[in-house]
């Protein structure tokens, strides 16, 4: 019996840190990956087709749509995002932890057609400290910046069906608080018995 992998939902508004977490938290946990999403959208500077996102055109997405190959999906500033269902199994199947890394209604339909889920949403430390993050990246102006601000706190009324919440105040506090929850699941008891199955058979445990 082999080890199937733990799947991540992890969810925060624009500004609260999850891309820089997610990054870090895969640099120090073995086994642990991220699930690539395909998108309609044109690749922005520095994007890697197949590493940050598969780019395809319109049509083949929603060839995509048809064969009901999509986990989740959305409709995105006019653009298809898309999490394909067959590629995210196959990676749990080998033992490894996916972290799928989408908005609220996304984790929505996940967690509906995977029970075994495990999600968690990100919260930044208060408000003022939101609105400086989404500021200090100096390329929006100031409709644009009260506008994600704006959908920034619509995406946190979503909050209490994640399972986790982590509060990014300081980060390496919260990257803990991340890894802490990857660890506690893999020493879940289903996890271990099948780890440590010649153990069991040692003890006489089956």
């Amino acid at each position: 019996m082999n080890i199937i992998g733990t799947l991540y939902i992890i969810s925060a508004p624009s500004g609260a840190g999850k891309t820089s977490l997610i990054k870090a938290l895969l640099r120090q946990v073995d086994d642990l990956t991220v699930s690539v999403s395909h998108t309609t959208r044109a690749p922005r500077a520095g994007e890697i087709d197949g590493e940050d996102y598969h780019f395809i055109d319109v049509n083949r997405f929603q060839q995509l749509q048809a064969q009901n190959a999509f986990l989740e999906q959305a409709q995105v500033f006019g653009h298809f995002y898309g999490t394909a269902r067959q590629s995210m199994q196959t990676l749990l199947n080998q033992g490894m932890d996916v972290i799928l890394e989408i908005d609220w209604q996304g984790a929505t339909q996940v967690r509906q057609q995977f029970l075994q889920a495990v999600s968690i949403f990100i919260f930044p430390p208060s408000y003022a400290e939101l609105a400086q993050r989404l500021s200090a990246r100096g390329q929006d102006s100031p409709a644009i910046i009260q506008r994600r601000m704006q959908d920034a706190l619509n995406e946190m009324r979503h909050y209490t069906p994640f399972d986790y919440l982590v509060v990014n105040e300081v980060f390496d506090t919260a990257l803990q608080q991340l890894k802490a929850i990857v660890h506690s699941q893999r020493l879940r008891m289903a996890q271990q018995k099948v780890r440590h199955q010649a153990l069991f058979t040692d003890l006489g445990l089956g």
